[in-house]
């Protein structure tokens, strides 16, 4: 049997923890519920609603799409980054295009994006230098929403393992808060987007080709911050889809598939 200063002390221990967990909940509510700058603005709700059209979306752009798949002439490894509170299997209907096309694709291997943490970004890169190594050549980045700025951070670090990036609905330009994730971002990643782990100048160029795919019908991110200006990145291309769709819509898919062929 446990004496009584055992008992007091796994009480104390457990009373501490909670109160820590209590702390944390509040400091977590309070970046939940900042205020938006008057200057900030996201996409509209009207945009923000469209998301739900998504799977519609597909369908019907699939039933459109009904031309052979094409080989590409030359294999290349390509990675991709899921978004923000997804995990990388909302991206297989573009690793099942892109493989079909006789790409090699993984995934970061990190599993759900909850935000980045040092940790996390050193085992990205880890991983990234590692399998251009195996590969024997670097390779394409895709990252969907904020798996893009990971992906543009990790082709800063390591430009020798990276042959290109490609952003899909990624915020890396102008305002932090231009966007309708921001709260939620702050609340499950437990910093402000203004003071982020990794990429304090997330607008920067990575040194390697680097394409922003973009949507006028993105109902989450706004369209400039996912377009960028000029010298952000090398090529901005607008796409026909919601946020949600970057994921799997074909034709962010073909895109893809053109870009990873061009380069």
């Amino acid at each position: 049997m446990f004496n009584l200063d055992q008992q007091t002390s796994g009480f104390g221990q457990a009373t501490a923890r909670l109160a820590l967990l209590r702390e944390e909940i509040a400091r977590r509510g309070a970046l939940a519920f900042q205020p938006r700058p008057a200057q900030s603005r996201g996409p509209k709700w009207q945009a923000l609603l469209g998301e739900l059209r998504t799977p519609v979306e597909h369908w019907q752009a699939s039933r459109q799409r009904q031309q052979l798949e094409e080989r590409a002439e030359s294999s290349r490894a390509v990675m991709l980054l899921p978004g923000f509170g997804t995990h990388p299997a909302r991206m297989k209907p573009l690793r099942v295009a892109l493989e079909a096309a006789g790409h090699r694709v993984s995934d970061w291997g990190l599993g759900f994006n909850f935000g980045p943490t040092e940790d996390r970004f050193e085992r990205l890169c880890e991983r990234v230098v590692t399998m251009a190594r195996k590969e024997g050549e670097p390779l394409v980045l895709v990252g969907w929403s904020l798996g893009g700025l990971f992906a543009r951070e990790v082709a800063k670090r390591h430009p020798e393992a990276v042959r290109l990036v490609v952003t899909m609905g990624t915020p890396f330009s102008g305002d932090r808060r231009a966007n309708n994730a921001w709260r939620a971002y702050q609340l499950i990643a437990g910093h402000s987007v203004d003071e982020p782990p990794i990429g304090r100048d997330m607008a920067t160029k990575p040194p390697v080709p680097t394409v922003a795919l973009w949507s006028p019908r993105d109902g989450i991110v706004s369209h400039r911050s996912a377009c960028g200006r000029k010298g952000e990145r090398d090529l901005a291309i607008p796409m026909r889809c919601t946020h949600l769709g970057f994921a799997a819509h074909p034709d962010v898919a073909a895109m893809l598939k053109r870009l990873v062929a061009a380069y």
